[in-house]
């Protein structure tokens, strides 16, 4: 039982900030009147996701003027993101009062926000009786007045689950914050400034009618009537849609873990396609996939960094002293809400014409800054009297001619594909003068019969040649017994050039069952993992006939063989280096052993570690952890089904499992148990492997064991790509416990107790991206794999190829048996 000031404690400290802010669950005529300085007075949901209140106007400076308005309670009491405000419905601008301004209930019932200078600022409902009604906030974030008004009905800039927006008769629906942007209609965008100019379509031929719950949007007419966002069905979510400042019609989530917005749908894909992004004459440049930068144009500048931009040198409009500078990818509007069908006022459109006409009119013409053409079947024309809402896309499929003055010389940077291929050479020919009948035949005959007199000699003498190296060849390889080798196979080393490539064995890098391993460099600078290894019986032809079927293993997620050594009674194997080393060193939070290069570590010991090692080793995020899984389970099926020979590796843990840069996965230390045929089966004189990963007819019954073993141990493996924990070591954690076996804990936690969040590995469950649909059904389908690899029956275990299939997503996988407990007792 905790101590009582402990108790104590953990009952105040919540009840404490709500006692600060004084939060409101309702506002009525027995409240006093609530003035805006009272920062610290808050009307606050049932569920605390939304709050209302007084903020400062965002126009003003703080304690100058203030607005009433609702908003979402974020990370901190500083982060609040407004989602309604009290406005003129006219033009969406917000009602502002001074401090000295109060909300209050008048002798007749009614709630007002009245200012001894204005008067009444802002009242609900004015036109109807509310007597005895009080101000109410939803969980919906709707903020009512008894049955008479609610703030649903009067949108702002921002749409809520559940809130039907208006519109309709021209009105406009929704307007952004700083009143540049509006929603008109309920169907397209446009800027308000200037006359309204549109630039975007919710959807063609339909109308946004609501936002609901599940994150779908919903449109009037169109078969399915929705649009679905990129996190549709997840549960517990704050949404809304918002017009932003920038002009652009996005949809948000709020994410519970961080209580922080993230971006799941926006109408505009190309920021710089939104009219009013940029001032006159810039071009809109897009940068990353959120940003854009405003450039002046070759020939333009202005002093600062914003506002519009004007030529540099002036030329006089009547040809002479000017010249044109092309553009690739880059337009303009023309003004007004313009397209190529109904161009606007800066923009006039010519008839069909060829390139060089266009640019004669446009000369020709002085108020002509630039004009467009466009390279197709139509010759698209364009002539522009100024330079309004230009932007560079290649969805154009325009280039612009800017006219600038003849001595312009600055860099452009808006070039595409501007010089010409010449495609056809000029040649010259030129034909001798025919000789002689008689001399031509003569001629004839001699050459052919030089010809094959030299054809002949050539023959013979390559064909001694061929003879005497073959026998050359042959010796050899008596000699050296490469006659135990097909062609093509791998490299044979000698034991003084290992010797010198390994710098005279110095650099180990893992030590295990079957050997030590050391890294080297090979004399054309290629890193290489030498395995030397002990206790290999049976002769040299044996030990050449075992490295050839292993070299003719090739596979992505296999650790490629390039060589062997074989002098005298050495026994070694070159492998390729693979620099990230083991899995367990990234799984593990206290590290582990294994090798850095290829035929790692074989029983989990290893060399004390490096100071690299000690470095602390980045986290593999779960879509990483899968495409290991994935990628061991491809190898371990291509080692079992795909090769002429059946090779077992029969040690398959997170120490024989490498990572390259890109973590990409390669299986080592496969071929070096007992190899036989496909329809055999194999029974091993002691076992081999691992403690722990061993399957229970390998290490109990000792019976003769299939290609189900290796499924067993993928299955531990797979439980520690999701856990971030070893089996035994969890076993050693859980001893005196019913839990202390982890195939049987991880069923129940999945299966019985419905809590997959404990079997998950902490560091992953803490991150942000574990929230969405998609991270859960890849952690199910991970462990309901592991449970059917984990069955003590052989027979019900699936073969490596079927665990591919089901870790891939392409076969059902059915609800799993629960693993029967079995323990491993020591020799």
């Amino acid at each position: 039982m905790a101590p009582l000031p402990l108790v104590l404690l953990c009952l105040v400290l919540p009840v404490a900030p709500l006692a600060a802010a004084q939060p409101m669950r309702s506002f009525s005529a027995s409240d006093g009147p609530w003035r805006p300085t009272e920062s610290n007075r808050t009307l606050v949901s049932p569920g605390g996701d939304f709050a209302a209140g007084f903020l400062p106007a965002a126009s003003a400076g703080p304690g100058t003027s203030y607005r009433f308005a609702v908003w979402v309670v974020g990370a901190s009491s500083a982060d609040r993101t407004v989602i309604w405000y009290a406005h003129r419905s006219k033009n969406n601008s917000a009602y502002v009062a001074d401090g000295a301004s109060a909300l209050a209930f008048d002798a007749a019932g009614r709630l007002s926000w009245s200012d001894a200078g204005k008067g009444t600022v802002w009242s609900p409902a004015p036109n109807s009786s509310a007597n005895a009604a009080a101000l109410l906030l939803n969980d919906t974030g709707s903020l009512v007045y008894g049955a008479a008004w609610s703030s649903f009905a009067e949108p702002t800039h921002t749409l809520m689950p559940g809130q039907a927006i208006q519109g309709g008769n021209g009105t406009t629906t929704l307007r952004s914050a700083n009143g540049r942007y509006a929603l008109v209609n309920s169907a397209t965008l446009q800027l308000e400034v200037g006359g309204g100019h549109q630039y975007a379509n919710v959807s063609s031929g339909s109308a946004l009618l609501s936002l609901t719950d599940d994150g779908k949007l919903i449109l009037s007419g169109g078969t399915p009537p929705q649009l679905i966002a990129s996190d549709q069905g997840a549960t517990k979510r704050v949404r809304r849609l918002t017009l932003d400042d920038d002009g652009n019609l996005r949809l948000y989530s709020l994410v519970p873990r961080t209580r922080r917005w993230s971006v799941v749908w926006q109408l505009v894909q190309e920021l710089c396609t939104i009219r009013g992004t940029c001032d006159a004459g810039r071009i809109c440049v897009p940068v990353g996939a959120d940003g854009v930068s405003c450039v002046c144009p070759p020939g333009y500048s202005n002093a600062t960094l914003a506002g519009p931009c004007a030529p540099k040198k002036k030329y006089s409009g009547r040809g002479g002293d000017d010249k044109f500078v092309r553009m690739d990818f880059v337009a303009f509007s023309g003004g007004a809400a313009s397209t190529l069908a109904d161009p606007g006022p800066l923009m006039t459109k010519l008839p069909p014409q060829n390139l060089a006409d266009c640019e004669r009119a446009c000369r020709q013409n002085a108020s002509c800054v630039a004009f467009g053409y466009k390279f197709g079947g139509d010759r698209t024309c364009l002539q522009y009297t100024a330079l309004e809402d230009g932007y560079w896309s290649p969805a154009t499929e325009m280039s612009t001619y800017l006219r600038v003055a003849s001595s312009a010389n600055d860099s452009n940077p808006f070039t595409g594909m501007t010089d010409m291929i010449e495609t056809v050479c000029p040649v010259r020919l030129s034909l001798p003068v025919p000789p002689k009948r008689a001399r031509t035949t003569i001629r004839h005959v001699a050459t052919i019969a030089a010809l094959f007199a030299a054809e002949l000699l050539a023959g013979v003498a390559s064909f001694w040649a061929f003879l005497r190296k073959y026998s050359q060849y042959r010796e050899m390889a008596r000699t050296l017994g490469l006659e135990y080798l097909p062609a093509g196979g791998p490299r044979r080393f000698s034991y003084a050039e290992l010797k010198a490539a390994t710098r005279d064995f110095s650099d180990v890098v893992g030590r295990g069952a079957y050997g030590t391993v050391f890294r080297g460099e090979l004399p054309d600078r290629r890193a290489v993992a030498v395995k030397q290894l002990h206790g290999v019986g049976g002769g040299e032809a044996e030990f050449w006939a075992e490295v050839t079927i292993i070299a003719r293993m090739h596979h992505l997620n296999l650790v490629r063989m390039w060589g062997f050594c074989a002098d005298r009674d050495q026994r070694m194997l070159v492998y390729e280096y693979v620099p990230n080393g083991s899995l367990d060193r990234y799984l593990f939070v206290s590290g582990g052993g294994g090798g850095s290069g290829g035929g790692g570590a074989d029983d989990g010991s290893s060399s004390p570690p490096s100071s690299s090692e000690h470095r602390q080793q980045p986290l593999l995020d779960l879509h990483t952890r899968y495409r290991i899984a994935l990628g061991v389970a491809r190898a371990i099926a291509y080692l079992h089904e795909e090769c002429l020979e059946w090779v077992l590796h029969c040690d398959i843990k997170p120490e024989n499992i490498l990572l390259e840069d890109d973590f990409c996965p390669k299986v080592s230390d496969f071929g070096l148990s007992k190899l036989t045929s496909k329809r055999d089966k194999v029974t091993m004189s002691r076992i081999r492997g691992t403690r722990g990963y061993m399957a229970p007819e390998w290490v109990i019954h000792r019976e003769p064991i299939t290609a189900k073993a290796d499924v067993y141990s993928f299955g531990m493996v797979l439980l520690e790509l999701v856990s971030g924990r070893r089996n035994y070591g969890f076993r050693q954690e859980s001893v005196g416990s019913e839990d202390w076996y982890f195939p049987k804990w991880a069923y129940e936690k999945v299966y019985v107790e419905r809590r997959i969040e404990d079997i998950l590995d902490p560091r992953i469950a803490a991150s942000c991206a574990y929230d969405d649909a998609a991270s859960v059904a890849t952690v199910e389908r991970m462990v309901k794999t592991a449970m059917w690899c984990l069955q003590d029956r052989a027979e019900m275990r699936p073969s490596m190829g079927k665990v591919a299939k089901m870790l891939e997503g392409s076969v059902e996988i059915t609800e799993p048996v629960k693993p029967t407990i079995f323990c491993v007792q020591d020799d």
